[in-house]
């Protein structure tokens, strides 16, 4: 059974900050945070302000004491005043362990964000970031570094699969709902990166362009309602920069928008190698976190000669160092503590349900679900993605070592640093071994698919073929095109040439071209679906769950249908500044799709199942806040899930498209339910001068099964409305 890594000292150190903390429990984050600060010496201020990662491939400066685990990133503490020091881990789809720095450390690989934004669910979004912080804290960890919500701009971005796709909404308030999930079990979690960070390559020097009202309305606001409802301790800006100035140092977006308009009073970190000069303090970032990635500890020796130079102000250190320790206040970090063992298995049933959710059927003329009385006896070819092992995993920081067995690797070593950004990882959950086991009297085969010809050969003898592609994406690097890579678009094709009886499954972080899509019977989009994936497709497959995913980004028929055709900075040198303008602004993903007046491949919101419902009756009436109505029928046999998506689709006869709520809800056959979804202003009002207009006039919404397929409408007349920034 794999073992919780116990780390040595916690347990004293917690129970030693706990006489402080109970001393003063009736004071508020921020009036507490004050007192402590006050009674600090510079020294110790400063302390708080340098981060660094330690595991022993990067040396630092920095004492670090001789029992800390590697881990993502470590701040010092000041523990005569009971400010613990900083534990930080990467879980954005669990808990990492960098460079297999903690031998014998697993964690529960989750499903990717992608997964977690096709369930459309913000309770699941939370129950996921309450379990990963749970294993977090039993771990000693107490900062977390997920919350990932930029959008999807470039559908070869190597990150998207970590995040929560294309639309504002859908990425804020899932993105809100996990970080609530974890910072309900004591451990801080930041929200990243801030912002416009949509590119991998060239993602140091590469110059994201937006306007200001586009910002505003798209990417911010995702931020935004992340910030609203999750409260984050901590917003991680990003690498590249923004209209011209370093992410992490743009005094624009952090000490205007941020901490000016939005009124945020958690700290600002840095992403690891992201801050070029010591001066970004007084452009509001607060701390430098991984400085052994950055050309000097920068918010070191070089911020105290600023300091002694008069150039930052003693109150600007001072408001840096409230600010970090409001957020560990206000969720509770500075409290006892006893590590508790980690129940994995529960925890595997948690991935396996986030797993399920997230797998969305694209196409089904029939062929899914298999039933197994109707395979008895006949001939299944499994082919290709490794499934006789496994279920790809993403590349880069997100890497969890998962807690149902070792992983395979392929390509870079286990324990070289780097390795994470270039090797690929199966995690161990076979779909053909999930298949034998729910089609145990169907004589089920496996064939790698290295050979088309040796593939087909067999397709043609067998009764039905399941074929597993893969695309590996992975953070520093975004992919050249939408196809499938290795030829498998190629073998795709030989298969259902040879067999018409041929169903796809899709384990990708992006959208892919499907050239073959016409030839195969049905297509699943399974992402990368964690450790428990290979249970999760192979329930959807044979109909023991219905399948209730729907996608959160647009797919396109081929990269022309989108805003660059070429990806900004792709093959030229390292540390070569490049533009990367978005003249679609906050019309990105299906928004791109309505202003334009294409048709995409699959829409935002789109995905099938093996019932049907209907909608009817909407409504729509202004209180305090507009709401809207409709009432979603199961018309089928099954029991099913069902996301009905409203959105605005015109404004005083301007055709436009916004998403402005959706709901999950499972429904048994037969069964009717009202649903009544509370619209937030913002996704009407248009960002100028300072604040939100919702211009008076007339408001059309509908109701729809994805961007695409929008059903009946409603209209309503609003007033003219001024909201705050």
């Amino acid at each position: 059974m794999p073992r919780p890594f116990r780390m040595s000292g916690l347990t004293l150190l917690l129970a030693a900050l706990a006489g402080a903390s109970v001393a003063h429990a009736a004071e508020d984050a921020d009036t507490k945070a004050a007192r402590t600060e006050a009674q600090m010496t510079h020294a110790e201020r400063m302390r708080l302000l340098l981060g660094v990662m330690p595991v022993a491939a990067l040396p630092t400066q920095v004492e670090i004491p001789p029992d800390t685990p590697a881990m993502a990133g470590y701040v010092a503490g000041v523990p005569r005043l009971g400010v613990p020091a900083q534990w930080a881990t990467d879980a954005g789809l669990g808990v990492t362990n960098p460079n297999q720095g903690r031998p014998g450390d697993v964690a529960t690989a989750m499903p990717s964000g992608l997964a977690l934004a096709s369930a459309f669910d913000p309770d699941l979004a939370q129950r996921l970031g309450a379990t990963v912080a749970q294993e977090a804290r039993a771990k000693g960890f107490n900062i977390l570094l997920g919350g990932g919500v930029n959008l999807t701009l470039d559908p070869r971005n190597g990150r998207n699969f970590e995040y929560l796709g294309e639309d504002p909404w859908l990425a804020g308030v899932l993105a809100g709902h996990a970080i609530r999930g974890t910072q309900g079990e004591g451990v801080a979690s930041t929200i990243k990166h801030f912002a416009l960070n949509a590119q991998e390559t060239l993602r140091l020097y590469a110059d994201a362009v937006m306007d200001e009202a586009a910002l505003r309305e798209g990417e911010l606001l995702a931020f935004q309602l992340g910030i609203e409802i999750g409260q984050p301790a901590s917003v991680m800006c990003a690498y590249n920069l923004v209209n011209g100035h370093k992410a992490c140092g743009n005094d624009h977006l952090l000490n205007t928008v941020l901490k000016r308009d939005w009124g945020y009073k958690g700290w600002v970190m840095s992403d690891w190698g992201a801050v070029t000069d010591a001066g970004f303090i007084n452009a509001g970032l607060d701390q430098q976190a991984g400085s052994q990635l950055d050309r000097q500890a920068w918010f070191g020796a070089p911020l105290q000669q600023l300091i002694d130079a008069g150039k930052v102000a003693p109150d600007r250190v001072s408001d840096a160092v409230r600010r970090i320790l409001r957020s560990l206040y206000a969720v509770g970090i500075d409290t006892a503590y006893a590590p508790q063992p980690i129940d994995y298995a529960a925890n595997a049933r948690v991935a396996l349900e986030a797993a399920r959710a997230g797998i969305v059927l694209l196409k089904n003329d029939g062929a899914l679900p298999l039933a197994a009385s109707a395979l008895e006896g006949k001939r299944v070819l499994v082919v290709g993605g490794s499934a006789d092992f496994g279920v790809l995993a993403g590349g880069g920081s997100s890497q969890v070592t998962p807690s149902n067995g070792a992983p395979r690797v392929v390509g870079g070593r286990a324990d070289d640093i780097m390795g994470m950004f270039t090797r690929q990882v199966f995690l161990p959950s076979s779909p053909l071994a999930a298949l034998r086991a729910a089609l145990p009297k169907a004589q089920i085969s496996f064939q790698s698919g290295y050979s088309p010809e040796v593939g087909a050969a067999h397709a043609a003898k067998a009764d039905l073929v399941l074929v597993f592609a893969n695309k590996w994406e992975g953070e520093g690097q975004d992919s050249g095109s939408l196809a499938l890579p290795q030829g498998q678009d190629a073998l795709i094709a030989q298969l259902a040439a040879a067999n018409p009886n041929t169903v796809v499954v899709l384990q990708t972080g992006n959208p892919i071209t499907m050239p073959w899509l016409a030839d195969v019977r049905a297509v699943v989009q399974a992402w990368y679906p964690g450790q428990e994936g290979g249970q999760a497709v192979a329930d959807v497959l044979v109909g023991q769950v219905n399948p209730s995913g729907r996608l959160p980004m647009s797919f396109p028929h081929d990269l022309a249908q989108t805003p660059r055709g070429a990806l900004p900075g792709l093959g030229l040198p390292p540390r070569t500044p490049v533009q990367v303008p978005y003249p679609e602004g906050s019309d990105a993903g299906y928004r791109w799709f309505a202003r334009t007046g294409q048709a995409p491949l699959f829409a935002f919101g789109h995905g099938l199942g093996y019932t049907a419902f209907s909608h009817s009756q909407p409504w729509a009436r202004q209180g305090d806040a507009v709401e809207l109505g409709v009432s979603v029928r199961n018309d089928g046999a099954r029991a099913g899930a069902d996301v009905p998506q409203a959105y605005l689709v015109a404004r005083n006869g301007q055709q436009l498209q916004r998403l402005v709520g959706f709901r999950k809800l499972t429904l048994e056959p037969g069964q009717q339910q009202q649903v009544s979804l509370r619209v937030d202003p913002r996704l009407l009002a248009d960002y100028s001068a300072g604040g939100w207009t919702v211009p008076a006039g007339r408001y059309t919404f509908a109701f729809g099964k994805s961007a695409s397929a929008l059903g009946p409408t409603v209209e309503l007349t609003l007033p003219a409305m001024r909201l705050k920034p």
